[in-house]
């Protein structure tokens, strides 16, 4: 297994490695989900082992040898997922989909991109979501609740004469999420660069995985997907060149995270969140027709 094993709990393991040389020691066809959130080649700090300033054909280039090695550690039936800019992903799902079968191009809105010059306003991210072989040993997508008024309570959209014919359990999952949060909040963010939002990986998690089931994330950042991995009692393995020291920190506040997942629970296979309901039944907005679960 890798040498530098940092830090250990009941289900996982957090290495201090490269992530190519940390998981050419990982085992063939040993892994349930893989997971990436790579530095993005934007010329941002992560601290001086990482250079995010590459030619884009050297961004490619590494990109394409951990991929191989992600490849080569999923079990068939695995899932992969690779979160990244549609600039990067755009060439580097045409490099995967001729080693594992693509399932969906997600998009997930992001309103707080700032604006560049001379181009559209960069206003989401892509999730790469592929399989090792024709179908998945797990797929089990949580339903959402109806998007409602923060305000009043009103349904954002009109179901029509389709009220009673949803399922009270919430709507189908599409592959345009515009419900994850960006981590502003100084309560919930642990470091200064971006950091992955614990819904995200929740869901990423509840899609692809069932309990005991293997994560690896060989880009550990923040942190986010160990949390989440713990708290939901998957394994993890978990590979970080530069900031190993605050995902320990995270781990010994979990609390906090536990807290957050916990309300994050509430509003899964649900038509309406609890505080929906709360405001229509103070605003008097009646159900309906809705079948209310």
């Amino acid at each position: 297994m890798l040498s530098e094993e940092i830090f250990t709990t009941e289900l996982g393991k957090l290495y201090d490695a490269d992530c190519i040389k940390g998981m050419k020691d990982l085992s063939e066809n040993s892994i349930d989900m893989f997971f990436a959130d790579p530095p993005f080649n934007l010329n941002k700090n992560y601290g001086e082992k990482v250079n995010d300033s590459l030619s884009e054909q050297d961004y490619l280039e590494w990109c394409y040898k951990w991929i191989d090695e992600a490849i080569r550690v999923l079990k068939p039936g695995g899932s992969f997922f690779l979160y990244n800019l549609p600039k990067w992903n755009f060439h580097l799902a045409t490099y995967v989909s001729k080693q594992l079968n693509f399932r969906h191009w997600v998009t997930i809105r992001n309103t707080y991109s700032l604006p560049i010059q001379s181009r559209l306003y960069p206003a989401h991210y892509s999730l790469l979501y592929f399989v090792k072989g024709r179908k998945p040993n797990t797929f089990s997508p949580p339903r959402i609740p109806i998007e409602t008024c923060p305000v009043c309570g009103h349904e954002i959209k009109d179901y029509g004469g389709y009220k009673s014919k949803l399922n009270p359990k919430g709507l189908s999952l599409s592959d345009v999420w515009t419900d994850i949060p960006v981590v502003r909040h100084k309560k919930y963010k642990n470091r200064e660069a971006n950091e992955l939002s614990l819904k995200l990986m929740d869901r990423i998690i509840d899609i692809s995985t069932k309990e005991g089931d293997l994560i690896l994330d060989p880009f550990g950042g923040s942190g986010t997907t160990y949390i989440a991995a713990e708290l939901k009692k998957r394994q993890w393995v978990g590979i970080e060149i530069s900031t190993s020291e605050s995902i320990i920190e995270r781990f010994q506040n979990i609390d906090s995270d536990k807290s957050l997942l916990a309300q994050i629970e509430l509003e899964k296979n649900t038509l309406f969140t609890e505080k929906a309901l709360k405001l229509r039944h103070k605003h008097g907005i009646s159900n309906g027709k809705y079948r209310v679960g």
